[in-house]
């Protein structure tokens, strides 16, 4: 979206999501490693995770720590090749992975919490590509990713909730209990709602809402309509199916800067034959 804005070259936009790809893997990977450690007693009664290295005793903790130490530096390699601004507002989404393997104890909304840490790259975007965050943009982009991991990480928690329950793990699949399609709808709403404010905000053209926006209400209605939250195995298959979500989100806005570099040319081969 800020190579939109500003027309950056295709050069750097590569090169930033590479370094972003990478960076995400990584972290996403420190963030599992975290919550494996926190929940290690935990997974062992829980039959979709028992087999977990850590919960399994396969891998020790002090060697998963040690791991983690590697994951953090490697991802704060990454970190450090972007400007200071972001670095710092990378460094600050630390606190947030940290302590979310504890809201689970503690709160029947750690759905929110994981929304908060996983979505921090939305606010990141933009200012390491520029320098400087349009909050106007980066906000609404922001709060429509912690709306979509409500809505898959509800439906991943119905895997397990007999489980929880039993154990006094806390979810909002826990909370919202028989009006979770109700609830998964609001913040499905919710999400197309905020991604259609960032694009307004960002003077996006008719790609980005035909394929960001409209795409993204279709296939939420379509897993909404569809998911089965007493069946394992189809909440799995609806998780999963949200890679299409991000997929959609990001063809849109692909498909928007190639429609808005065409006119361009267009206009500067017209001005040049006046």
């Amino acid at each position: 979206m800020a190579t939109y804005h500003a027309q950056l070259p295709v050069s750097q936009t590569i090169y930033m999501l590479t370094l972003f790809g990478v960076g995400a893997f990584i972290m996403r990977g420190a963030g599992c490693t975290i919550n494996d450690l926190w929940d290690r007693r935990i997974d062992k009664w829980v039959e979709r995770t028992q087999n977990r290295p850590i919960a399994s005793g396969v891998v020790t903790p002090f060697r998963a720590l040690i791991f983690l130490g590697l994951q953090l530096s490697a991802g704060l390699t990454v970190l450090t090749q972007l400007n200071y601004y972001s670095i710092i507002l990378g460094a600050a989404s630390l606190s947030i992975v940290s302590i979310y393997p504890l809201m689970k104890r503690v709160t029947f909304w750690p759905q929110l919490y994981l929304g908060l840490a996983f979505n921090w790259g939305a606010l990141l975007g933009w200012p390491a590509m520029i320098g400087s965050n349009e909050w106007s943009v980066t906000l609404p982009l922001y709060f429509a990713g912690v709306c979509w991991t409500l809505v898959y990480d509800t439906i991943y928690a119905h895997q397990d909730k007999s489980f929880d329950s039993a154990i006094g793990v806390k979810s909002t699949a826990l909370l919202f209990g028989d009006s979770t399609r109700l609830w998964l709808s609001f913040f499905s709403g919710s999400m197309v709602t905020l991604l259609i404010l960032a694009g307004q905000m960002n003077g996006h053209n008719w790609p980005f809402y035909s394929i960001s926006v409209l795409g993204t209400g279709t296939h939420l209605a379509w897993q909404l309509r569809t998911v089965n939250f007493d069946n394992v195995a189809d909440c799995d298959r609806k998780f999963r199916n949200n890679k299409w979500i991000g997929i959609l989100v990001l063809s849109g806005i692909l498909a928007d800067i190639a429609w808005k570099t065409l006119n361009s040319d267009q206009s500067t081969s017209i001005s040049e034959i006046d």
